[in-house]
């Protein structure tokens, strides 16, 4: 039987705080296509990063997600309800849904039964769409990228769960029972200094994987490899990652 593999709870204020932001244009295709602009689902919404940029375009938006812990870090707005629920079973009415966003989290998820819970509570020609993001890049410095898809690929690289084989193949692996629907080719763009990015990196589940099975943190070993290169730590560099994208719309 499936059950809830929570890999984020214990980074929740620390994945609040760090996570990329998703680009405008991903929120303004997702408005575009769907039926209605009344409700949306940010199925997974974990600290609600992606719920309070589909508030700025649903009269309303239902954010669920297995962990509490990751809710509490979510902050409040009027037009957001944070619920409790796991993806399969969300508890949210029959074709009540305009449009399910899954941000980051398809590959955690039972999809056969969170497919069949996607059908069930959209309305009809409702939309889903499932994105996540790939590994980092910096692109305008080839030491500084060199140096962390060595410590992405060499150092963490057996404490991925298995599970992050489908991001890497930016979701394009997975059966998708949905009229599918074309989608842009979208990047997420940052300019961050080393701290912050460490910052994100600890907030990887291999990380904390490493972390769980060494006793050591793998961290010291990216910054020490990044250092030399990047300047001053406070100095930012371009980041840029690359958005894989599934949309599909409920015909029956």
């Amino acid at each position: 039987m499936w059950s809830f593999k929570d890999h984020f709870s214990g980074v929740s204020e620390a994945y609040s705080e760090f996570r990329p932001r998703y680009p405008e244009a991903l929120f303004n295709f997702l408005a575009d296509i769907a039926p209605e602009r009344r409700v949306a689902w940010d199925c997974a919404a974990g600290n609600g990063q992606a719920s309070l940029d589909l508030a700025l375009h649903f009269d309303q938006v239902i954010a669920t997600d297995a962990s509490e812990q990751q809710l509490a870090a979510a902050p409040d707005h009027p037009k957001v309800t944070y619920l409790v629920a796991p993806a399969e079973q969300s508890g949210l009415a029959d074709s009540s849904i305009d449009l399910i966003a899954v941000a980051q989290a398809l590959h955690w998820f039972d999809r056969d039964a969170f497919f069949r819970e996607a059908k069930r509570v959209l309305v009809e020609n409702g939309v889903l769409a499932c994105w996540c993001y790939s590994a980092v890049r910096i692109p305008d410095d080839r030491a500084l990228d060199a140096a962390q898809e060595r410590f992405y690929n060499e150092t963490i690289k057996g404490c991925w769960p298995p599970e992050r084989a489908l991001v890497d193949a930016e979701y394009t692996t997975i059966p998708f029972p949905f009229e599918e629907i074309p989608a842009p080719q979208l990047f997420i763009e940052a300019r961050w200094s080393l701290p912050r990015l460490l910052g994100y990196v600890g907030t990887w589940s291999a990380v904390s994987r490493y972390r769980k099975l060494t006793g050591s943190d793998p961290l010291p070993i990216l910054a020490e490899s990044l250092a030399p290169h990047w300047g001053p730590p406070d100095s930012e560099h371009r980041l840029v990652w690359k958005i894989g994208i599934r949309v599909g719309r409920r015909t029956a």
